[in-house]
């Protein structure tokens, strides 16, 4: 709340004015503008140096491939596949650390959000069945938007694998896409045991992670991919599973 107070005067007698103003919708914008800040000057940084980093890597794995061929030093060869698959790694990173720059070039077209869920559907399911875990998808009618295909199916993916993350054996994961006003909603809905207050607000900020093995980048990629496609997301969480919404304005229909 926004409290003001002065002293006014009513019928010759002082009295204090007071005023309370709402503003958490302010301040709930104002934290996800300092979040879109943060993501933006890291997405500067990636773009400054990770082409930097990958180039010298690039040689180096060339090399490593060339060498553990050579009979003299066939005895290292696991050595070299270690090396190798290492360098993979790091490069995997990279790639994700590129994907977080903000003028990253996008290629929008008019695309069906459902026809790209549909088109990534087997790999989601292949995905469940090796986690023991079913999807569910729950697909309703909406309009086109103009976006970046490519971007939108890495979006799905990180949302799907995370959902999958927080989930034990046998749990059901849920895609929806559903019209909500002018907005076009997909939304990934897990059984997890949801997301801990003091963590939420860290959601998005790269290299933030709770995971042993993580990086901290998958869900910072989803927000610098939500803004340049036109999208915001938000997270419902709970004790019996947490929402995911990613909601996107309909650009398109005002062409």
């Amino acid at each position: 709340m926004l409290l003001s107070c002065e002293i006014i005067e009513l019928n010759n007698e002082k009295c204090r004015l007071i005023t309370l103003n709402d503003i958490t919708d302010y301040k709930k914008m104002e934290d996800k503008m300092a979040s879109l800040e943060r993501l933006n000057l890291i997405g500067q940084m990636a773009a400054g140096i990770g082409h930097e980093i990958r180039n010298p890597m690039t040689t180096v794995r060339g090399f490593l491939q060339m060498y553990r061929n050579k009979d003299s030093f066939i005895k290292y060869k696991e050595t070299f596949n270690l090396m190798i698959d290492e360098l993979d790694r790091a490069n995997s990173i990279i790639t994700e650390f590129l994907s977080l720059a903000k003028n990253k070039p996008v290629n929008l077209t008019l695309k069906n959000i459902n026809r790209i869920v549909q088109k990534i559907l087997p790999l989601i399911q292949a995905d469940a069945t090796n986690n023991e875990m079913v999807v569910e998808v729950e697909l309703t009618e909406v309009i086109d938007l103009l976006l970046d295909e490519e971007e939108i199916i890495q979006l799905v993916l990180n949302l799907v694998r995370n959902g999958f993350e927080a989930m034990t054996a046998g749990k059901r994961l849920k895609i929806k896409t559903f019209l909500d006003g002018n907005q076009v909603v997909l939304a990934v809905e897990d059984q997890g045991s949801g997301i801990k207050p003091e963590i939420l607000d860290k959601l998005g900020t790269p290299f933030f992670t709770t995971k042993e093995n993580g990086t901290g980048l998958g869900l910072s990629v989803c927000y610098g991919i939500a803004e340049r496609n036109n999208a915001t997301i938000n997270i419902e969480t709970g004790p019996s599973g947490t929402t995911i919404f990613v909601r996107f304005d309909d650009f398109a229909g005002m062409l």
